[in-house]
């Protein structure tokens, strides 16, 4: 392999970008959806555990009797959600980019 040939690689691998050292090319479809619903979830259950955890320190402080439900209902489920919404956006366009760039590739070869 030539020294050209071995830079058109590396530029070909870091084309797709990188978030923490993870690639973020060569996804699959279901792989997209997975990620996006793990994200979603972890954030639902973050943003309920921080919820929870301040609901418990308002009712100690003050002597407030607020249910630990709202925390689930109205902090964890709406960013959940919206995590899930904007994964979703993120990981279909990382997916679509890849398979522009797939495309791409096969037509610059044959052509």
């Amino acid at each position: 392999m030539s020294r050209d040939q071995g830079t058109e690689n590396a530029q070909r691998r870091s084309a797709g970008g990188k978030i923490l050292g993870f690639p973020l090319a060569g996804f699959s479809l279901f792989q997209c959806l997975l990620l996006a619903a793990a994200t979603g979830f972890f954030t639902f259950f973050l943003v309920t555990t921080l919820a929870i955890f301040a609901l418990l320190a308002w009712n100690l402080a003050g002597r407030h009797a607020v249910n630990y439900a709202v925390s689930y209902r109205y902090v964890g489920f709406p960013a959940g959600i919206a995590a899930l919404a904007a994964a979703l956006v993120f990981f279909l366009a990382v997916w679509i980019k890849g398979k522009m760039g797939k495309a791409e590739n096969r037509t610059n070869e044959t052509g």
